[in-house]
């Protein structure tokens, strides 16, 4: 599964690699590098943090779903227990 970016998204992105390698290589990095870069990211980091984040999310929902048993829980034949 290809990540795809909104363009919003990736022209911020290609700013924030730019401004990165000023920074921390002083080396100015036009577009094209900087697309390349945030190409290779997608491609080889990206999955696997994808996968992580899926793998959190599933964690969350089974808690909220073992939750479920005693949130929404009500005590059956209790009519005649009442007073």
């Amino acid at each position: 599964m290809a990540i795809k970016l909104n363009q919003e998204t990736e022209e911020r992105l290609l700013s924030s690699l730019q401004r990165y390698c000023m920074k921390n290589f002083d080396e100015e990095v036009g577009v094209l590098k900087a697309r390349l870069l945030l190409d290779f990211c997608l491609r080889e980091i990206g999955p696997s943090i994808y996968n992580q984040a899926v793998q959190d999310a599933q964690a969350v929902m089974q808690e909220k779903i073992a939750e479920v048993d005693t949130n929404c829980y009500e005590s059956e034949f209790g009519y005649w227990t009442k007073k």
